[in-house]
């Protein structure tokens, strides 16, 4: 092989090894991009698939009140499923289910979808509460359906504040009217405004006008 050839094929060597080792980088990123999550409790198997599972509890730290599991049941199977309980293991919490519509039992739809919190939605309910929990936490939440089984994720727990706003649990005592404004109602109740007005007119008009009158009347018939 003349010199001349064997320069064009090192030169050939050299433009393949930079573009091969820039093939496996790329093909590294993407598959490294295909792993990467949200950061929200989402997991899935067989055909039901739960995501963005979050315990939210009171807009304040420690507050006393209830809390609520939160999130999104999709059933992609041809089947309609029950969701019969969702449990907190290890914290001794009982989860109410109500359905968006009526009582009874909570049902996935086939090729459909349940979503907890907010209005108009189903809810989760947690009566008395996480007195345990602390705000970024993760407690495991186990959604157990009639076909599926038990489906268990790590949920966040976070506060009733800003986007959790709107799906906070019902009944919060923080969340009720406070006292003040139904107190400053008194006003517009209390009898000082009415009683001045109805109490000094009419005894002025019936007490000196007519005292003035049988007087004046007296006097002349007498004379």
């Amino acid at each position: 092989m003349s010199s001349s050839l064997r320069r064009g094929a090192l030169a050939a060597t050299a433009l393949v090894l930079p573009l091969a080792t820039l093939a496996a980088c790329g093909a590294g990123g993407t598959a490294q991009t295909d792993e990467v999550k949200p950061d929200s409790a989402a997991t899935s198997v067989g055909n039901i698939k739960v995501q963005n599972v979050t315990v939210v509890t009171q807009p304040q730290q420690g507050a006393s009140g209830p809390a609520a599991v939160t999130g999104k049941v999709f059933n992609n199977g041809s089947t309609a499923q029950t969701l019969q309980a969702i449990k907190l293991p290890g914290t001794g919490a009982t989860v109410r289910l109500k359905p968006a519509k009526g009582a009874g039992a909570l049902t996935v739809p086939a090729q459909g979808s349940v979503t907890f919190g907010g209005k108009g939605n189903a809810s989760a309910l947690i009566q008395k509460g996480l007195p345990g929990s602390r705000n970024g936490d993760a407690e495991q939440v186990v959604f157990t359906l009639s076909k599926t089984g038990d489906i268990g994720v790590r949920a966040l727990v976070v506060p009733a504040t800003s986007y959790f706003d709107r799906v906070a649990p019902t009944g919060a005592p923080t969340r009720s009217v406070p006292a003040s404004p139904s107190g400053s109602s008194s006003p517009s109740g209390s009898t000082s405004p009415s009683g001045s007005p109805s109490g000094s007119p009419s005894g002025a008009a019936s007490g000196s006008p007519s005292g003035a009158a049988t007087g004046a009347g007296g006097g002349a018939i007498t004379g």
